[in-house]
């Protein structure tokens, strides 16, 4: 991770403990460079996930340090999730990383299990809101006192404004919440939102620092849906095709090497079963 608050408790005795690359724009290359690679080194291969909220400076010095190194052993993964729903993926990382994948399983593996993520927030306001499409009326409504919005950013983008009855599409299968509470006051998520969607059970965070950027707005509640089971995650990522990237011979899930970059020749030979 890439600061420290999207590093969320351990969901169980095995969850792998993340490993911080705070500071990567303001501190010296070289400490940048000796970190990672120590890291490497410990390790045998790095998967950084990294917000898209974060400074342009972090993603140019995480590429800059892959460049130099010269390594096809770290991967740099960047979704188009909030910053909450993010930290639910990479602690989903955590808990697959005591398991038996392979390093490139693993870090293909945060591609697959995004399209499981339901992340969203009730916003004090849209004026700002530029990650999820919303139209000029939700947006002259944001101005009138007291109006509150829920927006679902993933899977499918979606925007309400807070009514009686009002509510966001939720996931078709058993999930937990996870809520961070920014500087909006309201119990629409922990009172309605998390009935309608049957969640499974309901915890707190701290917000992420990068929340308010990305949403536009410090005032906020944001949430996220998410399987929170080893074992419903295991089976899910044991049960997709593997394939050996033609360029670096590591398996990976998906049509996309996570460490080299190779896309699949048009030749490619069918994938084994894993």
């Amino acid at each position: 991770m890439t600061s420290a608050d999207m590093a969320l408790p351990a969901q169980d005795e095995r969850t792998v403990p993340a490993v911080v690359l705070g500071d990567l724009d303001r501190e010296p290359l070289e400490r940048s460079l000796a970190g990672i690679q120590a890291l490497i080194e410990q390790h045998g291969h790095v998967v950084v996930v990294c917000s898209r909220a974060v400074p342009r400076g972090v993603e140019q010095r995480l590429h800059t340090v892959r460049s130099l190194l010269e390594s096809d052993r770290i991967a740099v993964f960047r979704p188009e999730l909030p910053p909450l729903g993010l930290a639910v993926l990479a602690r989903q990382l955590r808990q697959l990383a005591s398991c038996d994948l392979s390093p490139g399983v693993l870090a293909s593996a945060g591609r697959l299990l995004t399209h499981y993520i339901h992340a969203g927030a009730l916003l004090g306001s849209v004026a700002k809101l530029d990650r999820v499409p919303v139209d000029l009326k939700s947006h002259a409504k944001s101005w009138v006192p007291g109006s509150q919005f829920g927006v679902l950013a993933h899977p499918t983008p979606q925007l309400v404004r807070i009514a009686p009855g009002a509510t966001l599409s939720g996931p078709e299968f058993r999930t937990s919440m996870l809520v961070a509470q920014g500087q909006l006051q309201s119990d629409w998520v922990t009172s309605n939102l998390v009935k309608v969607w049957n969640a499974q059970g309901l915890r707190e965070a701290v917000l992420p620092a990068e929340s308010a950027t990305w949403w536009g707005t410090p005032k906020l509640i944001e949430f996220c849906a998410y399987l929170p089971d080893l074992s419903v995650l295991y089976q899910l990522v044991t049960s997709v095709r593997q394939n050996s990237c033609h360029w670096c011979g590591i398996d990976v899930i998906g049509d996309r090497c996570v460490f080299c970059s190779a896309l699949p020749p048009t030749h490619e030979q069918p994938a084994r079963a894993g």
